[in-house]
């Protein structure tokens, strides 16, 4: 008879970095309401009570796993008229090469929870580059909101329901009419 194999060893932070892995692969691929402790624990090849301990519940699971950083460039030494060309592509880079910025916006979309985070994450980052480039600062949360519906529903169009008019788009082509309008919504002179 063989010896069993013995579990893997992992120290905390692994154990964290693998569940959280696993979860946002499977909030990517479920959704918020169809991933379930169980599922990303089987994924995570870890017994679901470990999962409890280090997140507590799936909400928590969700927040850690959702931790985004934008790293948006820093626009103060750009000259003006290149903002909105540069923010534009630098969505682009970051929904093409992370998935959980996709999983995001597809769990925003039909949870509260995930619309709740995806919201801090866009106030949060993109507010204070309105802030820093909008000539009138009383402003800026009404102009990133602005940036956010562009960048958003070309973000929905493109990578969520893959239409295919969006998706044949090269980047380009995308970086050319969307970088007007960006730029326009955080320089320019009011309405």
């Amino acid at each position: 008879m063989a010896d069993p194999v013995a579990p893997v060893r992992r120290s905390s932070e692994v154990t964290k970095g693998v569940i959280l892995a696993a979860a946002r692969e499977r909030f990517a691929a479920d959704g918020y309401e169809r991933a379930t402790i169980r599922s990303i624990a089987r994924d995570a090849e870890i017994d679901p009570s470990m999962v409890m301990r280090y997140f507590g519940n799936k909400e928590g699971l969700f927040v850690a796993a959702s931790a985004f950083e934008l790293r948006l460039p820093e626009l103060g030494a750009l000259p003006g008229k290149h903002i909105g060309a540069v923010l534009v592509s630098h969505f682009l880079d970051r929904w093409e090469q992370d998935e959980v910025l996709t999983a995001l916006l597809r769990v925003g979309v039909t949870n509260a929870a995930g619309a709740e985070r995806m919201q801090e994450i866009l106030r949060q980052q993109i507010g204070p580059v309105a802030a820093g480039v909008c000539p009138y600062p009383e402003q800026a949360p009404q102009r990133a909101l602005l940036v956010t519906t562009q960048i958003l529903g070309m973000a929905m169009a493109r990578y969520v329901l893959r239409i295919p008019a969006a998706v044949a788009m090269d980047r380009d082509e995308v970086v050319a009419w969307l970088a007007p309008t960006v730029q326009r919504y955080l320089t320019a002179e009011r309405p």
